[in-house]
């Protein structure tokens, strides 16, 4: 194993954009914390404390040989799946929103569904390429490692979190395609997932709300067509060039708190259509960047690693901005390196670190 010098390139767009994450979180959340807290840097504070240690974070991961994550690969799904676990036991695991997915420490929270994204892309880039041969064959090379997926799948929706439990689905059926798994199996499993969210969305009646409110904001604009309607108020007067920094007309206790999966709606309305392609741009740029150093190695674990570690920010960044301008669903996804919230920007910088590593080892 040969070692270079780190993507220094993608290091630095991410401390760039994780920092206007920070002052966006600083404008979005003001008028809440301030009304809540008595403190209008409540947010900014605690989002400032997790991008200091998911920095450090990052630059000690990326140092961590590529070999390290393949031969702790079920190791850490274990512990991943234990986590799971324990956060469904009452006293152990905290409700927040009507979802028993959190560890409470303090005024903090740990969200392990978030690692868990990452320990399931660590074991199923190793068990790919560890079973090429196999995949060929559905039942004896593709079947076991669903069973795996579709286990976590459901501990998750068991809190319930539908929307991680798509962003995982959607990563990991991404990274088996890549692996050169026959066409039309994925035919079939699409269709199994189409009938599978629709029973989710029947026995659940407040997906059920949710679906409604998507095709029609106004049958219950006070309800459960709230939270879009006023992000399309948002997005709407932004414009080319957006109402000014600090300037965001919903943040003043229209849109239920900004700072977190509707952040984009804020930057749309503070900083218009040149905010957007900001956004969009960086997110494309970090997933060719990954791809990139994808390509450049020999080794499939590490390529299938950085690969499925960069479509998996970019599936959720998508369906986070595809919930925002009204295109799906309400699936209470966070925008990374954006929302606030600790458990999604560490598990982002994860990712990353681990991606940095891969471009320093080269196998």
């Amino acid at each position: 194993m040969k070692k270079k010098k780190m993507d220094y390139v993608l290091f630095i767009t991410v401390l760039i954009i994780s920092i206007f994450g920070i002052i966006m979180i600083c404008s979005a959340s003001s008028i809440w914390a301030e009304y809540k807290f008595q403190d209008p840097f409540k947010f900014v504070k605690s989002q400032t404390f997790f991008f200091l240690i998911s920095v450090i974070l990052c630059l000690l991961i990326s140092n961590i040989p590529t070999n390290f994550w393949e031969k702790n690969a079920n190791k850490i799904l274990g512990i991943c799946l234990c986590l799971l676990i324990l956060v469904l036991i009452p006293g152990i695991g905290t409700i927040r929103n009507g979802s028993r997915s959190w560890f409470g420490f303090g005024g903090l929270g740990i969200q392990p569904s978030e690692f868990a994204k990452i320990g399931l892309i660590i074991f199923v880039s190793k068990y790919l390429s560890k079973n090429q041969k196999d995949l060929r064959d559905i039942k004896k090379g593709v079947l076991p490692i669903l069973g795996i997926i579709f286990l976590f799948f459901g501990l998750i929706m068991l809190e319930p979190d539908f929307g991680t439990s798509m962003v995982i689905v959607l990563t990991l059926i991404s990274l088996i395609f890549i692996s050169g798994v026959k066409l039309s199996f994925f035919l079939k499993i699409g269709l199994l997932g189409l009938s599978g969210i629709v029973l989710l969305i029947v026995i659940a009646p407040y997906r059920m709300a949710r679906i409604v409110s998507f095709l029609n904001p106004w049958s219950d604009p006070l309800g459960s067509g709230f939270q879009i309607i006023q992000s399309l108020y948002a997005i709407g007067p932004g414009g080319l060039l957006g109402q000014g920094f600090l300037n965001s007309h919903q943040k003043h206790f229209y849109l239920p708190e900004p700072q977190t999966d509707f952040i984009f709606s804020i930057i749309s309305e503070e900083f218009g259509f040149l905010g957007v392609l900001i956004v969009i741009s960086f997110f494309f740029f970090l997933f060719y960047r990954s791809v990139k150093i994808s390509l450049k190695e020999t080794d499939l674990f590490s390529k299938f690693l950085s690969f499925g570690l960069a479509i998996g920010i970019l599936i959720q960044a998508s369906l986070n901005l595809c919930v925002v301008i009204g295109i799906i669903p309400v699936t209470g996804v966070t925008l990374p390196f954006f929302s606030y919230g600790g458990s999604s920007l560490l598990t982002s910088m994860i990712s990353i670190g681990i991606i940095l590593g891969i471009s320093k080892h080269t196998n």
